[in-house]
This record gives C-alpha cells, sequence and structure tokens, in this order.
C-alpha cells in the first residue's frame, strides 16, 4: 500500500509498504481522510520529535472505515466509520484511565501517537494499536470528519477549561483563524455567550472569522492592535485570550489584553516567549498551554459536528499531492484545513 513516510529533518517520501494485519485488540482501517497540520511541520523542519526519530507514516488527523479486527476486539463491526484519537497513552495511568491519555504520565518514555513517532494514517489503510483508540461517527463522512480529532479536538478542551470564565458579559481573544482557530470560533458560539474578538495577520483569515462567527475582528499587524481590544472590551479586558499561533507577536499582545483573573491559553507552537515577572500579568491570570483533549471530549465532539455546529472548512487533496500540500501549508496558502484522501 502507499504510505506518506517521515524518514529524517526535511525527507518526506510517498513509498510502498505493507498493508498491516491486525491481531489482538488492534483494528486495521481503511483510511477515508488524513488532515493535514501545522504539527507535521515542525515534525519534518523543526525536528520536535528528536534526533534520529525512527521512519514512520505520517498524519496524525484520521477517519475511516473498519476493514479488519483482531480476535480480541469487541463492540465494532467492519465497515463502521470511526475516528481515530490521536494521542496514545499507556492505557493504565490514571490520567489514561480518565480518558486523558493526552496527559498520560508515560507520555515522555513512549511515541506521542500515530502520525507522531508511529504509523499514522496517511496511508491507505492504518493499524491502530487498540480499540479504545476508536470513536464511532455515525452517518459523518470520515473524509470530512478527519480534522475533527485535533483541530476540533484541541480548541474544544483549551475553550472547556475556560467554560466558568466565558459568561455572556466576557471577551475572549482568539488569535490565529487558520486550522485550529476557524473550528475554535464555531465551538464558542455553540458553546458559550461570550463576545468574540478574532486576530490574523490575513484579511483572508479575517472575513474567514466572519464567517464563522467573530463579533469583533482586529489585524495583529496594526500598531494600535492592543488599543483596538481595549476598546472593544473596556477597562476589564478580555477574560480569556487563545493563541493559536504562539509566536512573539500573538503572545506579547495577549498577556496586554487578558484581564483580572483571566486566562491566557497559548496552543501554538510558535516558539514565542513571555518574559513573565510579578507584573508581566495581571493579577489572577492562568497561563496555560494546553495538548490536545480527552477521549470524552472527543466524543462531545463529534456530537456537535453531528448536530451541525462544527462545520470545518477543508481542502481535499490526493495523497501523492502530500510533499506539495504541506509546501502550501508552510506558506500559509491553505484556508481551513487540508486532507489527504487515499
Amino acid at each position: 500500500m502507499k504510505a506518506v513516510r517521515f524518514h529524517g529533518t526535511n525527507d518526506v517520501r510517498i513509498e510502498e509498504v505493507e498493508k498491516p494485519t491486525p491481531k489482538g485488540d488492534e483494528v486495521l482501517l481503511r483510511i477515508g481522510g488524513a488532515g493535514v497540520c501545522h504539527s507535521d511541520l515542525h515534525i519534518i523542519h523543526d525536528g520536535i520529535l528528536g534526533p534520529n526519530p525512527a521512519t514512520f507514516t505520517l498524519g496524525h488527523e484520521n477517519a475511516g472505515w473498519i476493514e479488519a479486527m483482531g480476535d480480541g476486539v469487541k463492540g465494532l463491526k467492519k465497515g463502521e466509520a470511526v475516528l481515530v484519537y490521536g494521542p496514545w497513552g499507556c492505557g493504565h495511568c490514571k490520567p489514561c484511565q480518565e480518558s486523558r491519555e493526552n496527559y498520560c504520565d508515560h507520555q515522555s518514555e513512549n511515541a506521542f501517537g500515530g502520525g507522531l513517532g508511529l504509523d499514522g494514517g496517511m496511508a491507505e489503510y492504518m493499524l491502530v494499536p487498540s480499540s479504545r483508540l476508536l470513536a464511532p461517527i455515525g452517518d459523518l463522512d470520515p473524509v470530512i470528519a478527519a480534522p475533527l480529532t485535533d483541530a476540533a479536538l484541541t480548541p474544544y478542551a483549551a475553550i472547556r477549561r475556560s467554560k466558568d470564565k466565558l459568561t455572556s458579559d466576557a471577551f475572549v481573544v482568539v488569535f490565529g483563524i487558520g486550522g485550529l482557530g476557524h473550528v475554535a470560533l464555531q465551538i464558542l458560539k455553540a458553546t458559550t455567550a461570550a463576545t468574540i474578538i478574532a486576530g490574523d495577520i490575513s484579511s483572508d483569515k479575517l472575513d474567514l472569522a466572519k464567517k464563522h462567527g467573530a463579533d469583533y475582528v482586529v489585524n495583529t499587524t496594526d500598531k494600535d492592535v492592543v488599543s483596538q481590544i481595549k476598546a472593544i472590551t473596556g477597562i476589564k479586558k478580555a477574560a480569556v485570550v487563545l493563541d493559536f499561533v504562539g509566536v512573539g507577536p500573538t503572545v506579547t499582545i495577549g498577556h496586554q489584553v487578558v484581564g483580572l483573573d483571566g486566562d491566557l491559553t497559548i496552543v501554538g507552537l510558535g516558539g514565542g516567549h513571555l518574559d513573565f515577572h510579578a507584573a508581566a500579568v495581571p493579577y489572577g491570570t492562568r497561563i496555560s498551554t494546553p495538548y490536545w483533549g480527552a477521549r470524552t471530549e472527543l466524543l462531545e465532539v463529534i456530537a456537535l459536528a453531528r448536530q451541525g455546529k462544527i462545520k470545518i472548512d477543508i481542502e481535499k487533496y490526493p495523497m501523492e499531492q502530500a510533499v506539495e500540500v504541506y509546501d502550501k501549508l508552510a506558506k500559509g496558502k491553505i484556508k481551513g484545513r487540508a486532507v489527504l484522501v487515499p
């Protein structure tokens, strides 16, 4: 079968590999779609998995149909459409037992999951190591649903941790209206009554923000962007800042517009730094860097999608164009989420 394989820094190849055979609790999926995430660029170009990682198949946003199962699998059936939960923990520690495999105690000892050190879904078939990592999606199209596993789950989990602060009189600022940010706007609209301010460097992305429910938009390259945001929020500033970029400018703006007892949540892996000291942020501010989301939260995301409250903007490409798609993503030329289709 064909697969998109990572061989080392700046070395991605489309090549033939052997089709896996499931055993025990393993499940083989026929892939319907695999999302292309900006995190992949950090793997391909920046080496975030460390020096000399083993060769593996890329793709950590995956959906498809059950093709075959090991003899230990129960409760699933061949042909059923499912999503693959992305962060693979040990399955036994306390966080894993609480459905929070994204914070597995043994994360530092293991690969992060399929497409993140282990074989992922940018292939015709994908071997999932345990049936617990699958979530049925009913009548959702796997091609459209694949990005739900990260592009929707990650912002959903970030928003959920601030749910008590996202009241009807609160302001929330969202930086980066890309693959995750444009979904975050929809989740905020569906689950909160807060006033939404969206920020990006691209006029196209700001138009996308308006389409998906932003009450206000600001260009983060404007010299007076902080004043623009404060003019909207007034003296109390933002209760929550969700930064899906994480570069220096967005981190700098974020810490200036978050209010007392607010949440400054940095999801993006842009490498920005916060010069933290006693007065760096208002009193009570909680600074966090959440990673992905829980398995139970993925079920809630699927429910929102089935209710029509999350509709990810996707661009479909054949798997053979993977290298070209990564280049377009690096240049900011993908609107919403790219999905590779075998």
